[in-house]
């Protein structure tokens, strides 16, 4: 009725040890295989440390830029109030002079018969 014992669990052990063997294999394949992972991962990890470092001297530069930027902002608001009435001032004597002249050719026109 029953096969013997010896036969089946040595079958069995065989197959086991081959699962081993094979699980063994697949990670020195996947050990041998990460070194090489790493090696091509250290440059950007080497490159992502540098920037992280420079990190916060780039925001405190930055942020004094800001402020330098915010401190101009009233000279700005002059310089564009300076100019605006230098343009203003430009154009009043402009538009008396072409007036003048447009008044002038009319004066000069002789009367149109009728």
């Amino acid at each position: 009725m029953a096969a013997p014992s010896g036969s089946t669990s040595g079958g069995g052990k065989e197959g086991s040890a081959k699962a081993i063997v094979a699980d063994q294999i697949t990670q020195a394949a996947r050990l041998t295989k990460l070194p090489r992972s790493l090696l091509d991962k250290t440059f950007t990890i080497k490159n992502t440390e540098q920037v992280l470092e420079q990190l916060p001297q780039v925001i405190s530069a930055l942020d004094a830029h800001m402020d330098s930027g915010l401190q101009s902002v009233p000279h700005l608001e002059t310089v564009i109030q300076l100019l605006a009435n230098m343009e203003s001032c430009q154009l009043k004597p402009l538009s008396k002079a072409q007036f003048s002249c447009e008044g002038a050719e009319i004066l000069d026109q002789p009367p149109e018969a009728d």
